[in-house]
């Protein structure tokens, strides 16, 4: 019985290495593409989310109360500036301003008179003087309404594109009730925020180069054709996200872009020597990157590497790799640690090229 179970053990070591063997020969019989990877002045852009809005974006309230009497203009309008929109029934400021002429003209008439009696001195220089003051009054009372029969007449007080209405003809409107709003969309504001380490790298190289040109990616991923400049960053920073506020200013000829939109802000940024692998050749294990590095003897050995940024099907590695070291670039599943390979190297430059093909399509 001894000698059955030794037997049965022999034979199974043995087909455990000769199934080894097997695995080994499989592995060495299949020949891997291994590459390098390039290390080259590079610019990636750095994408964030943000909010566009109108340079200039205001309610148009009403300044009077009374009915809706006219509405020169539709929702969605491009209007002039001075152009009028709104139009307050004017018919009590009417006749306001008229009592207040007819008040202005009688005490016109009664200081023409006190100033003649005046210089008779047939009245007191106090009379005269109250008689001005009555004059000065009726102009006053007369500006005011001719100001309020002005505000029945609401205008453009800038280009722009009108929102919908919030009341309709015939409403009786209050003295400050919504009308509509208007938005000025020659320029647009776009809105985005920065992490602290990327804020001071962009402070760093804005005060030794030309403003950074930036573009925008709109909501159907389109890029707007103008480019943009930052203008402006916020005084604080948000002690909950770590993030501080940019805002850039984009030309908008062709009025494409409206209040309200959202899409993403793309910024270059330059990186010197950086070294540069393409997606593929590396592999994930808790939410770390790892790569594959062949040594001397055809050995590969998995190496974490730090991605700074990424590009269309790139990597730009920080730490972890140079420029010299070879890296397993397909069957990273068919492989484990300490395997040696059979491979054939590609040339960095032509998979680079294929890749950059593989983007545009």
């Amino acid at each position: 019985m001894k000698r059955f179970i030794k037997a049965t053990l022999v034979i199974g070591v043995a087909l455990i290495s000769a199934c080894n063997a097997k695995e080994e020969t499989k592995k060495e019989s299949t020949v891997f593409q291994v590459t390098s990877p390039v290390q080259t002045d590079t610019l990636v852009l750095k994408e964030y989310v943000a909010q566009i809005q109108s340079i200039n974006h205001i309610e148009l309230r009403s300044q009077e109360r009374g009915y809706l009497q006219k509405i020169f203009v539709d929702e969605g309008q491009f209007v002039k500036k001075g152009q009028m929109m709104f139009q307050i029934m004017p018919t009590l400021y009417q006749a306001e301003m008229q009592k207040a002429k007819a008040e202005l003209n009688f005490a016109e008439i009664e200081y023409n008179n006190t100033k003649s009696l005046a210089d008779n001195n047939i009245v007191s220089p106090n009379e005269l003087a109250l008689s001005k003051a009555k004059l000065n009054k009726a102009k006053a009372e007369l500006a005011l309404a001719q100001t309020h029969l002005d505000f029945t007449e609401i205008k453009a007080p800038f280009d722009g594109i009108m929102d919908r209405f919030h009341t309709r003809l015939g409403s009786l409107i209050d003295e400050g009730e919504l009308l509509t709003t208007l938005s000025d969309n020659s320029k647009m504001w776009v809105y985005f925020n920065v992490p602290e380490a990327e804020y001071l790298n962009y402070i760093q190289k804005a005060k030794s180069s030309s403003a950074v040109k930036l573009q925008l990616q709109m909501a159907n991923k389109a890029i707007f054709d103008q480019v943009g400049v930052v203008e402006t960053i916020e005084a604080d920073f948000n002690n909950e996200t770590g993030n501080i506020a940019f805002r850039a200013t984009f030309p908008n000829p062709k009025r494409i872009l409206r209040h309200g939109e959202t899409g993403n802000v793309l910024m270059p940024v330059p990186f010197k020597n950086a070294i540069l692998i393409p997606q593929k050749a590396s592999f994930e294990v808790l939410d770390k990157k790892y790569v594959f590095v062949l040594d001397k003897n055809n050995i590969i050995h998995s190496k974490q590497i730090t991605v700074e940024a990424e590009m269309p099907h790139l990597y730009v590695v920080s730490e972890g790799l140079n420029s010299g070291d070879k890296i397993l670039l397909d069957g990273l599943r068919k492989v484990k640690n300490g395997d040696k390979i059979s491979y054939q190297f590609a040339d960095p430059k032509k998979v680079f090229a294929e890749l950059h093909e593989l983007h545009a399509e």
